[in-house]
């Protein structure tokens, strides 16, 4: 299986500012559009945390960096959008416009790592995206989308705490062995530098939880991937084979669970199908399915 990790081509100032709009077509939003964006994105605060938090994080529709954002109008103004970055993150679009988005990520030459959102939308890009120059190795379509809005109860508790700086070189292992179980190699090849600096980057910000035997062995681990003042998404949720199959994983998630509800009164993720001791842990604790997510990763 041929793999080929994300390579992205800058977008410059003037190719955002050249760049003209047309009826009917996918345009890069500018800041101007940052009110109509946000209003887009809250109504459905959980299936687009992704952007919303990106959205927050710049505090404009046009993020710092290559990334940008592309829209289409509608008679009513903004109708849809979409995340373009080294991934692509839909937000609220039927089909039709879904295929008009995967066109222009064609058009644009940039390479990505993966397509994630809701899965009608996803899976009617991938009908265009299969025939661009991009190999897609795998596409997940049907990964539940699944939400808690209340205290885990009835859970007795493992407890977890946030990893500190200076224990990276502790999570990294951990993160890189769920991340290569996920996807079929390893976040650290040729150097992994930027999955690096995202380890980094939530370990200081307190967004990843862990928990350690007496040997210094990682026993659990989350982090909390995404945040916003709505949601928070739980992301690479991983427990050590060593302690696999020992029923711990609901008191960890209900953990978890607890500590994110202290960012937001909703707490989320979304897990593949096939994944079904995970969906029971997560049903158990008191997640429900709130949508359907789809993911193709190339």
């Amino acid at each position: 299986m041929t793999r080929i990790l994300p390579r992205v081509l800058p977008w410059s100032p003037s190719a955002r500012t050249s760049r003209r709009s047309v009826e009917g077509e996918p345009r890069i939003l500018g800041r101007r559009d940052t009110t109509a964006l946000i209003e887009l994105l809250d109504r459905d605060p959980v299936a687009n945390i992704f952007t919303r938090s990106q959205v927050s994080i710049h505090r404009s529709a046009v993020p710092d960096g290559f990334a940008h954002i592309v829209g289409l109008d509608g008679s009513e103004g903004l109708e849809s959008a979409c995340w373009v970055g080294a991934n692509m993150a839909p937000t609220a679009m039927p089909e039709s416009d879904a295929q008009k988005y995967a066109m222009h990520a064609i058009d644009s030459r940039q390479r990505f790592a993966s397509v994630f959102g809701p899965a009608e939308t996803v899976l009617a890009m991938h009908d265009v995206l299969r025939d661009g120059p991009q190999e897609i190795f795998d596409v997940r379509e049907n990964q539940p989308l699944m939400a808690i809005t209340q205290i885990p109860e009835g859970i007795r508790r493992n407890r977890i705490r946030p990893a500190q700086v200076q224990e990276f070189d502790l999570v990294l292992p951990a993160s890189a062995a769920m991340f290569e179980e996920e996807l079929g190699y390893s976040p650290l090849e040729n150097g992994g530098s930027f999955y690096r600096n995202r380890v980094r980057q939530l370990i200081r910000e307190g967004h990843t939880l862990k928990d350690c035997d007496q040997r210094g062995n990682v026993i659990f681990k989350a982090d909390l991937g995404t945040v916003t003042d709505e949601v928070v998404q739980i992301q690479g949720v991983w427990v050590n084979p060593m302690y696999r199959g020992q029923g711990l994983a609901a008191g960890y998630m209900a953990s978890t669970v607890d500590y994110a509800m202290q960012f937001a009164p909703v707490v989320s993720l979304y897990v593949n199908d096939y994944n079904t001791a995970a969906i029971k842990t997560y049903q158990r604790i008191g997640f429900e399915q709130v949508g359907t997510f789809a993911t193709i990763l190339f």
